[in-house]
């Protein structure tokens, strides 16, 4: 037996089953693993004042009291125990109540014993840590980021408490450019009044007038009354123009009137009014190149753009990706109600690792698919979900998601106006085929021609037509 588990509290083994009891036991007597058996869940209950398990993996339906019961008591008295539940009932009721009474995994009937052990292992490691539960701070820190690109944007907004300049703010989508603008208004003289938010490629052109700038009573079908625009609701605070590379054109000469003017009007109004709103814009977009192509005004442009603030992609900041993780499982547990969940330090660092194209919005999802989803209360690299494993680009790139690749590769070249690119597209897939049946016999073109399905006529025409080295 290993000294240090033999030093641990033993696993107990609770079912009414004798030969279950029987098959555990001697599983975890073959790993040197300390532990006790009950066929009862009241036994183990009597044994709680004088011993304490260190994972328990009990049966659900038993005799007297039932394997949810005890596990609702344990956790009253040891929280942060493991509990697997193990039942031959199969379906999705007991899942559910297994996991919502707070159990580390759900083992049905019949079960592979190594697979068991193997849970039985991960829930040990977990019992040994010290998992903290996260702090419950009062407030939040607004932004996290402890990488050189992140500082900078701090004091970027450290600068500007005390302005009331227009900024733009630019970043891939994702990076929280929302935030930053919530945070230039709650360090500004501005931050007693409002600050409005709108997104202006979420909202239907023939209302994005009427949304920002309001509309008077009659002003078209269906405005039965005055209604006051987001530049009247902002009136003394901000403004949050999100997505402006999206703004449609006349929108857009609007727009540069009020910076301008510092005044508009409703839609269907004749009086003017008074705009005494600080404008801050966002937006994923190249707006350089969006001016080149004439898809936005280059005079509002140079208006939005006295101070520009850009938000570094996640990828860019790799270094907070630990600090983000550990927030938004806090923040997640905390709204759902739960335990915080903890990752590995190989799980930190495969994250650490990835291309993150959705960003700290994806990362935020992802933390919150793990603490309703993850077993257990520590997740480890197999407990992710499979896109933040990477699994579904690199089975494209590297076992076969051949078509979503060919899809991509036809709609580039169809995009770059090449017509006739069925040839030459088949002859590179003939080519591909042929080359890597030969790879694989050696050279051998009937064994390779077999593979394929096809003659070997076939093959050694095509190998020459087609030029491939036989010798690959």
């Amino acid at each position: 037996m290993n000294a240090r588990e033999a030093a641990m509290n033993p696993v107990w083994i609770i079912d009414d089953d004798r030969s279950i009891r029987w098959v555990f036991e001697k599983a975890l007597e073959r790993e040197g693993i300390a532990h006790r058996s009950f066929a009862a869940a009241q036994e183990a209950l009597d044994r709680l004042p004088v011993e304490v398990p260190q994972v328990v993996v009990s049966d659900v339906r038993m005799p007297g009291v039932t394997g949810l019961e005890f596990m609702r008591q344990l956790r009253h008295r040891l929280p942060s125990t493991p509990v697997i539940i193990m039942t031959a009932y199969s379906d999705l009721e007991s899942a559910v109540a297994a996991f919502q009474g707070g159990a580390f995994e759900y083992l049905p009937k019949p079960f592979d014993v190594d697979h068991a052990v193997e849970l039985v292992r991960r829930a040990m490691a977990e019992s040994r840590r010290q998992v903290e539960a996260p702090p419950a701070d009062a407030e939040a820190p607004e932004i996290l980021g402890q990488a050189p690109s992140m500082q900078e944007v701090f004091r970027a907004i450290g600068r500007l408490a005390h302005s009331h300049a227009t900024v733009l703010i630019t970043g891939e989508s994702g990076t929280g450019k929302e935030l930053v603008a919530r945070a230039l208004h709650r360090h500004s003289p501005r931050a007693e009044r409002a600050f409005i938010a709108i997104n202006t490629a979420a909202i239907p052109k023939d209302l994005l007038e009427s949304e920002l700038f309001g509309h008077e009573r009659g002003a078209f079908t269906g405005a039965q009354s005055m209604r006051r625009g987001r530049f009247e609701q902002a009136e003394g605070g901000t403004l949050f123009l999100d997505e402006i590379g999206d703004m449609p054109p006349d929108l857009q000469t609007r727009l540069l009137r009020v910076l301008s003017d510092g005044q508009f009007y409703r839609v269907g109004g004749h009086t003017p009014l008074a705009a005494n709103v600080r404008v801050i814009a966002a937006t994923h977009q190249d707006l350089d190149s969006r001016v080149k192509q004439r898809l936005f005004r280059e005079d509002l442009y140079h208006r939005l753009n006295v101070i520009r603030l850009r938000l570094p992609a996640l990828r860019e900041r790799r270094e907070d990706i630990a600090m983000l993780v550990r927030h938004f499982l806090a923040k997640s547990a905390r709204e759902l109600g739960v335990e915080g969940k903890r990752l590995t330090d190989a799980a930190i660092q495969f994250l650490a690792a990835q291309d993150w194209p959705g960003n700290v919005r994806q990362l935020e999802n992802i933390c919150h698919w793990l603490t309703v989803m993850a077993p257990g209360q520590v997740v480890d690299v197999k407990d992710l979900p499979p896109e933040a494993r990477g699994e579904t680009t690199a089975r494209a790139a590297e076992e076969g998601d051949w078509r979503r690749m060919l899809e991509r590769e036809v709609a580039d070249r169809l995009g770059r106006g090449e017509s006739g690119i069925a040839k030459p597209l088949t002859r590179d897939f003939e080519a591909v085929l042929i080359a890597q049946a030969l790879r694989h016999t050696g050279g051998r073109r009937i064994e390779a021609a077999g593979l394929l399905g096809i003659g070997r006529n076939t093959l050694t025409r095509k190998v020459h037509e087609l030029k491939i080295d036989a010798k690959d």
